[in-house]
């Protein structure tokens, strides 16, 4: 039997959630009405439960976050919520707080998120014996490592390929807490790493232009696909519960078509139900992204910060050639159509924006000309024709399925069997009368069964089992496959198997003998756990009013100095000095601390 490989997709609401199922997803996440990472991507039991009764009609899944770190008087709604959820059809919870695998929780999956740094063999190897059904893998990780995990563990292994990246190691990231109260771990994020920074040395001196040294492209791994199947990955994850719906569209057909193509001579399948042919063609370059980088898959970062803007500066048109007083013209005109929208660089950098009004006759007349000048680089960041298509788009998931009409003493069966292998049988109660023309009686009857018009089904073969050719109305015939469907979509709904699974009681020894606040125990469940699987020593987690000045709060394996070609590796007197300090906009201090032992740079919250 093929072995599943699963590709999940984001829900920022139920009905993105759907539209991703409609694409080609096998499974999506989306967050629970409240402990969700993004606290402004929650959802209402009832659109939940109406997502998983959607998804399950293809065999697919839905997962739901409740993965934010929970204070000792949280734990029990949260508990609530897991069993509310539960009864509301939810396939797993993905988790990061260890004090709710203390509390009496559904039977149902335990998925370990991302921020639980899960970056180490011997890491993944707990949380599998302790009851974690999978595990997210940090998305710092390189092939080696992962390969290195999978030889060590048997849990299922999920690996996000596409979407945002936090800068900060395994989203374990303190500096929006620190200068602002706003705590990632509690799904709050004012996002500081997309700001603007100025750079300079321990004497004050500028060492670059202010940029965005904190913010990096999204991760695309869509060029390795392959080599991620061959390293063990089950479950190939896009990112992006706070992105729209043609967003959601365009990357999951995008990833659907190439994983399907990797899957080929290796003894895989999707592990949901239904085809998908999108009636628009995918491209990554349309929707949002901020540039994209494979990270550090290859064992090294390279060119991966995107420092001029945090926005979504969209395809490369070219250099404007001329202008006039209403319109400007491009090597390549025809790349722009009438409301598309354009942006640029202005001299002090910023990014600047506006919409295309007309194009004729190669002249492209804006909703404003200011800023456009000879020589400037032009973007296209909104492209009409696409998000129009997507927006009209209707793609329809089909299950195959394969009819069997048979006569009985008394009458006629139709038998369906899905490409799941789960069977239906209905029976018709009629007057055998014998065709006189029997070619035509065989091609109404194939004719009429194999109409399954909008349900969730594709016929690929009416198979005709009859001792001689018998002249049916086409009404009767319409009434056995309407039969035959109804009790096939009971039967693939009884017979679905619905996930089990839960934490394991032990005193299996962690992998760490100390934790930092860091380590995000905020409540007494969450520390108790810890103590029984042999933690000596706990740090209270920010969150519990932790000054953090002089603290560490983000480590990361981007490094300035090396995205700024000056790594101590590769070039010796290099241009970055040891003591290098970051400001924001408010004046806040930051200063870098380089580990070059284990290429990783902190950040410091000075003042």
């Amino acid at each position: 039997m093929a072995k599943a490989i699963e590709l999940l997709a984001p829900a920022g609401t139920a009905e993105i959630g759907k539209a991703a199922i409609n694409c080609g997803a096998d499974a999506v996440y989306i967050g629970a009405p409240k402990f969700g990472a993004r606290e402004a991507a929650g959802n209402s039991l009832s659109d939940i439960a109406g997502l998983c009764r959607h998804a399950h009609r293809y065999r697919g899944r839905v997962y739901v976050a409740v993965n934010t770190i929970l204070t000792d008087a949280e734990l029990e709604e949260a508990r609530r919520l897991i069993w509310q959820l539960y009864d509301a059809g939810i396939d797993a919870v993905i988790v990061q707080d260890m004090g709710l695998l203390e509390i009496d929780l559904p039977p149902l999956p335990l998925f370990a998120s991302t921020q639980t740094h899960n970056a180490a063999p011997e890491k993944v190897a707990f949380l599998e014996k302790v009851g974690f059904s999978r595990v997210i893998l940090a998305r710092e990780l390189s092939l080696e490592e992962i390969r290195g995990i999978r030889a060590q563990t048997q849990v299922a292994l999920e690996c996000f390929v596409h979407g945002a990246l936090c800068v900060s190691y395994s989203g374990r990231c303190s500096l929006s807490h620190a200068i602002g109260g706003r705590s990632a771990n509690r799904g709050q994020c004012a996002q500081p790493c997309r700001r603007r920074y100025c750079l300079q040395d321990g004497r004050g001196r500028t060492l670059s232009e202010p940029a965005h040294f904190l913010c990096l492209k999204d991760l695309n791994l869509s060029g390795d696909l392959a080599a991620l199947l061959d390293a063990g990955i089950t479950s190939f994850k896009i990112e992006g519960r706070l992105k729209d719906a043609a967003y959601v569209m365009n990357i999951v057909a995008w990833y659907r078509k190439l994983l399907d193509r990797a899957f080929e001579g290796r003894g895989l399948c999707k592990s949901s139900s239904g085809t998908v042919a999108p009636d628009f063609a995918p491209d990554p370059q349309k929707t949002f992204n901020r540039g994209y980088t494979r990270y550090n898959l290859s064992g090294r970062v390279e060119n991966c910060a995107a420092m001029e803007t945090p926005a979504f500066r969209g395809e490369l048109l070219g250099t404007v050639v001329r202008t006039g007083r209403d319109f400007f013209e491009l090597a390549t005109p025809a790349l722009l159509h009438n409301g598309d929208g354009i942006c640029f660089f202005d001299g002090q950098g910023q990014l600047q924006g506006t919409n295309i009004n007309i194009v004729r006759d190669g002249k492209i007349q804006p909703a404003k000309m200011m800023g456009i000048k000879k020589g400037v680089m032009l973007y296209r960041n909104l492209d009409r024709d696409f998000l129009q298509q997507l927006d009209r788009s209707a793609p329809r998931r089909l299950i195959d399925v394969r009819l069997t009409f048979a006569e009985t003493d008394d009458g006629f069966t139709l038998t369906a069997c899905d490409e799941d292998g789960v069977t239906a049988r209905a029976e018709l109660a009629a007057e055998k009368v014998p065709a006189e023309k029997p070619q035509q009686a065989a091609a109404t009857i194939t004719k009429q069964l194999a109409k399954l018009g909008d349900t969730d089904f594709t016929c690929q073969e009416v198979a005709l089992e009859l001792r001689q050719m018998y002249f049916l109305p086409v009404a009767l015939l319409n009434e056995l496959r309407r039969a035959a469907v109804e009790k096939l979509m009971q039967a693939r709904e009884q017979t679905r198997q619905r996930p089990r699974g839960g934490a394991i009681i032990n005193s299996e020894p962690y992998p760490e003998q100390q934790l930092s606040f860091q380590d995000n125990v905020l409540n007494e469940k969450a520390a108790a756990f810890y103590r029984r699987h042999g933690v000596a020593a706990i740090e209270p987690a920010a969150e519990t009013g932790l000054d953090l000045r002089g603290r560490r709060v983000m480590t990361t394996k981007y490094c300035l100095r090396r995205e700024l070609g000056c790594c101590l590796r590769d070039k010796e007197g290099a241009a970055l000095p040891d003591e290098a300090f970051l400001f924001d906009e408010q004046g806040r201090r930051f200063s870098l601390r380089f580990d070059c032992a284990r290429c990783v740079m902190e950040l410091i919250y000075t003042a």
